[in-house]
């Protein structure tokens, strides 16, 4: 008994642990476009290529027929190209727009949006009416992007439109990055997955967006936060989650990495010093329910 409680709290502490990393990684994310002339265009490529090829490099060393398996069949190899590039590359790239047009809190917390759009696919593709539980958490969602947009006051926008869409653009590409690779997870470890996605979809970007084209002051500082984001902010952090999963389950792993956008918001406000009136943190907080709403009653119902 004593020691499965042990086992709990530890995956308790390095779920929360993860998820805070990954609020550290927006937050440094807004610090390096407010402080070092750098954009999304030259932040996200960078990041997902080296943090891609770490992992991918970890897999080639350890398990080199895995890492070439995957290739080996047409139908896995084009759901992993469209995991990298329509997940991956477009869920990183509009969070990281959404952080440069307002800041790490609030591009965080409607990226927080994608569980309730994740509810309401499968929805349509059980062919089933939502219930009571799922309307509330849809009405939760939208009265959070109200109070957000407007501050409670129609005809007028609170945040830049460009940072409302880029905010809801990532939760939508969200809900691609979590369903295009179920199939996969069946058969492959997450993080595998996850190294190839990250490696395919930073090349790609690089492609685009030519990272190489744009010059932001590069010093020690910008040196230090850009490695606080790749190995921390993604490749520790998804590791911890990854094993806070294993320890305690998706379901409350999921619930305690709510820390991100709380983390996110407190590192913004204490740190970089963005503002927050209390509406906005009214509509935080009806976002961030959805969340608990939706687990808790899945929960309950199995």
């Amino acid at each position: 008994m004593k020691h499965t409680k042990n086992i709990r709290k530890t995956g308790i502490l390095i779920t929360l642990a993860g998820g805070c990393l990954w609020g550290l990684s927006g937050a440094c994310g807004q610090f390096l476009f407010a402080e070092k002339n750098a954009c999304s265009d030259w932040l996200v490529p960078i990041r997902l290529v080296l943090a891609g090829f770490l992992l991918t490099a970890w897999y080639l060393l350890r398990r080199p027929t895995l890492a070439r398996q995957i290739w080996s069949g047409r139908k896995s190899a084009i759901t992993l190209l469209c995991y990298g590039i329509l997940g991956m590359m477009l869920c990183q790239y509009s969070y990281f727009k959404a952080i440069e047009y307002s800041n790490a809190g609030t591009a965080t917390v409607l990226q927080y949006l994608s569980p309730v759009l994740i509810m309401i696919v499968m929805c349509i593709r059980k062919r089933r009416l939502p219930g009571i539980i799922d309307t509330a958490a849809v009405l939760l969602a939208l009265s959070g992007i109200y109070l957000l947009a407007t501050h409670g006051q129609s005809g007028q926008l609170a945040v830049s439109g460009q940072a409302l869409f880029w905010g809801l653009f990532s939760a939508v590409t969200v809900v691609l990055y979590n369903m295009i690779p179920e199939r996969l997870m069946e058969t492959y470890p997450t993080s595998f997955l996850l190294g190839w996605a990250m490696l395919i979809g930073g090349t790609v970007l690089c492609l685009l967006r030519r990272p190489w084209q744009y010059h932001p002051v590069m010093d020690r500082e910008t040196l230090l936060f850009l490695a606080i984001i790749i190995l921390f902010g993604t490749v520790l952090s998804f590791s911890l989650y990854m094993q806070g999963v294993k320890l305690i389950g998706p379901e409350k792993a999921s619930l305690y990495a709510c820390v991100e956008p709380v983390s996110a918001t407190l590192f913004s406000a204490f740190w970089l010093h963005a503002s927050f009136l209390w509406i906005d943190l009214a509509g935080f907080a009806c976002i961030i329910s959805t969340l608990f709403l939706i687990t808790l009653w899945g929960n309950r119902k199995q």
